[in-house]
């Protein structure tokens, strides 16, 4: 009985993995993993460093370059254009606001049966398909005095004296470059929240509607929580493309009257006054700008739907802390050194 209690009490012996590696499966992994990182380090990372490497020299693009230290990133603090550029971006950051509000409001309604909203997807999805450039020269037209623009809204009983100059006037200019913007991008981001909604269980639908919740109430506490990954997303999208926006202020006012951004500006520095240093230094300020308003962004929308958890996420949690628990255990009863395989454990309880 003493023997008996004393096998029952003595620790389960720590199997052996005799299973051999698969070699052919890891070259196999190896091989396909090497290309595309080959890649990303070849054509991304190495010259992210070298552009980091040329923000420390005064350089151009041909002649030797002069190792200068952190001046160029304290021209981009003490320089009366530079940082000016660059609040520019708050007029595209609202209007990524209005155009992912509406994005949103259109697919909550292009997500359902609605007459025609083949047609409709494809009309808004369109300009997105257009060639920024394309684009830059369409909105020049539309602006330029007395032409499209102007046209409808004489047609509207407005007369032209009293209409601004919308590329001219600086009160006024960059809210028209920023409606071009949104004109082009507002469909691609309807679709991104279109995919997000469809696949959404329709019963959650039918068990609202039994429960006598109306359609705010499903978009609030059903449509909104389950695309919560995709609107993180666009509002990324947004906010980055936001403060890197190049071709429209670009082609239709070159920068003019106020209307350069940052990227137009780091464009003229680099290649008209061939300031290779500066405008490097300028890259990685920018890179840190938009990895602070990252950063901010999910902090946000981590507390916005902080009290969307359905309890799935709090059960995974629960279970991870019990599994850990055990195998904490575990580790704690189980030998240092096994000397038997279990197999050979079997046996000798068998013969015994």
């Amino acid at each position: 009985m003493t023997s008996a209690s004393m096998q029952t009490a003595a620790p389960e012996a720590v199997p052996v993995n005799s299973r051999p590696v698969n070699w052919r499966k890891v070259g196999i992994i190896v091989a396909f993993c090497a290309i595309p990182l080959t890649l990303l380090v070849v054509f991304t990372y190495l010259p992210f460093g070298q552009m980091v490497g040329f923000s420390f020299y005064r350089m151009k693009y041909i002649g030797v370059p002069k190792w200068v230290g952190l001046q160029n990133y304290a021209q981009i603090f003490t320089r009366p254009d530079i940082l000016p550029s660059l609040k520019l971006s708050l007029y595209y950051m609202a209007g990524s606001v209005i155009h992912i509000c509406l994005a949103l409001y259109l697919a909550t309604i292009l997500s359902f049966r609605v007459v025609g909203g083949n047609l409709f997807k494809g009309l808004f999805f369109f300009p997105y398909l257009i060639n920024g450039i394309a684009v830059g020269f369409i909105f020049k037209f539309f602006y330029t005095r007395g032409f499209i623009f102007d046209s409808v809204l004489q047609w509207c009983g407005f007369s032209l004296n009293s209409l601004p100059y919308w590329l001219k006037d600086q009160s006024i200019n960059n809210w028209s470059l920023v409606g071009a913007s949104v004109w082009r991008y507002m469909g691609q981001t309807m679709i991104l929240f279109i995919g997000a909604i469809m696949s959404i269980d329709r019963s959650l639908y039918e068990a609202a509607e039994i429960d006598g919740a109306n359609k705010f109430h499903e978009f609030r506490y059903i449509i909104l929580p389950s695309i919560k990954t995709i609107l993180v997303l666009n509002v990324i999208l947004s906010v980055t493309g936001a403060l890197s926006v190049f071709e429209i202020p670009f082609v239709i006012t070159t920068g003019a009257n106020g209307t350069g951004s940052y990227f137009v500006l780091m464009d003229r520095i680099a290649h008209t006054n061939q300031k290779v240093g500066l405008a490097s230094a300028m890259a990685v300020v920018l890179l840190v700008v938009i990895l602070v308003f990252a950063l901010l962004q999910q902090i946000f929308f981590k507390f916005a739907f902080r009290n969307q958890d359905d309890g799935t996420k709090a059960a995974r949690r629960r279970e991870r802390r019990i599994r850990k628990g055990r195998n904490r255990v575990g580790v704690k009863a189980a030998p240092l050194v096994s000397l038997k395989r279990p197999g050979a454990a079997a046996r000798t309880e068998g013969a015994d």
